[in-house]
């Protein structure tokens, strides 16, 4: 079984927090979206969407984070032979937690000359890969056209507004279900939880906490609790714990700076 994902990418969290809570076995590829290596020519290939993570197990590929997560459910059950009834509960949770796309609120709480920077290396890089690969040519506006429709709906305060009060909803939520159990479907982390941690990890990398963690203390003792997990160590704190995050945002930008000085896209 094969990974390709990223520590940058949220959907790449929860699925190695999946996986490290069933304890699967699996090859890690890292594709560093912000270098622009989704959009090598033999990766987008294989997914041109270009979005990660990318789940391949023998021939069988799949591509969401929600669906990968779910057959790795699977996968378990049938490993360990046992009969497990489905919570509908977590399965419901799990909906509501991925109906919330993080891009939008992400982009607008980073510093504009970063986001411009790696905003116009992305488009060099999807420039490139046309010239480099003229059969993919017309996948490749797609996905030019898409990084010109983000920098439209920046400019949008109403975007960013609607992204906020979503946010903001979905935690007061958590803070009052937090009421019922430990974890989100009560006194047993399962995999609804392994889809909400790097929420609050992508708030903490944001410095955000304090307007939107540490208001809700339920949350936050939520969330002090899952960070002593093996598997949040493994997929978050291994890159963003600390002074890691410094170290993991300064390789890519290192990267980035070096590559463009020389115009290797």
């Amino acid at each position: 079984m094969q990974l390709y994902h990223h520590p940058y990418s949220l959907d790449s969290q929860k699925v190695r927090m999946a996986l490290e809570e069933k304890g699967i076995d699996y090859t890690s590829y890292h594709v560093n979206p912000l270098t622009g290596k989704n959009m090598n020519v033999a990766f987008f290939r294989m997914n041109p969407s270009a979005k990660l993570p990318v789940f391949q197990n023998g021939a069988h590929v799949i591509y969401r984070a929600f669906d990968i997560i779910q057959y790795l459910d699977r996968l378990a059950v049938h490993l360990s032979g046992e009969i497990v009834p489905v919570n509908t509960e977590v399965y419901q949770w799990m909906q509501k937690v991925d109906s919330w796309n993080p891009k939008m609120f992400t982009l607008t709480h980073t510093p504009i000359k970063y986001r411009a920077f790696v905003s116009k290396f992305i488009r060099r890089v999807l420039i490139a890969r046309m010239a480099e690969a003229p059969d993919l040519a017309s996948m490749y506006h797609v996905k030019l056209r898409e990084a010109y429709e983000t920098e439209d709906k920046l400019k949008d305060p109403d975007i960013m507004k609607q992204s906020e009060e979503e946010l903001s909803k979905l935690l007061d939520d958590v803070e009052a279900q937090l009421n019922n159990g430990k974890y989100l479907a009560g006194d047993e982390f399962s995999p609804a939880d392994s889809v909400f941690i790097p929420i609050l990890a992508r708030i903490t990398l944001l410095d955000l906490d304090e307007e939107y963690i540490n208001c809700r203390p339920r949350l936050l003792e939520y969330y002090t609790l899952v960070k002593q997990r093996p598997s949040y160590k493994v997929a978050i704190g291994k890159f963003f714990g600390g002074w890691k995050k410094y170290r993991t945002l300064f390789k890519t930008s290192f990267f980035l700076c070096v590559r463009t000085l020389f115009r290797k896209y």
